[in-house]
């Protein structure tokens, strides 16, 4: 029997590679973003903690020095969770990026994949009507050889 042979195979074999390298760089940019969303959220809670302690020192004995610094300090979270917002904001467009990427090549696999089931199908009609074809020729054979 005839065997298959999809002439754009290699094709196909680069594009699960390319479908493979994209589902790891989208992984590693949702990862980045994870790691950045963490990091903002702690900045947030020790903003947070300065504040609270900003409330202590104005309502027992004031200590002026203590609460510069503590306003200080808040004021410097401020600006690093402005910092850190605008990285996160980098890493989830790296992360659409990454997707949208993964998409394509996911089509593009999917297209080569239908191109090598429809070429499959045409292949098993074909050798459908060989063997169809070789079946003929044995009964007509079979059939004349009787008959004289």
């Amino acid at each position: 029997m005839a065997k298959f042979i999809f002439k754009l195979q290699s094709i196909l074999d680069i594009k699960l590679k390319l479908e493979s390298q994209a589902k790891i760089a989208y992984g590693q940019a949702n990862a980045k973003l994870k790691k950045e969303e963490g990091i903002l959220q702690m900045l947030v809670m020790r903003r947070s903690s300065y504040e609270q302690r900003a409330v202590e020192l104005v309502s027992g004995t004031i200590n002026i020095r203590e609460i510069r610094e503590n306003k200080q300090s808040i004021d410097i979270m401020k600006s690093k969770i402005r910092a850190q917002m605008m990285v996160v904001q980098a890493a989830e467009k790296q992360v659409e990026a990454a997707r949208l990427k993964l998409n394509e090549v996911m089509i593009e696999r999917k297209t080569f994949e239908k191109l090598r089931e429809r070429a499959f199908e045409e292949f098993k009609q074909e050798v459908a009507y060989e063997e169809n074809q070789a079946v003929n020729e044995l009964v007509s054979y079979t059939y004349h050889g009787d008959a004289e």
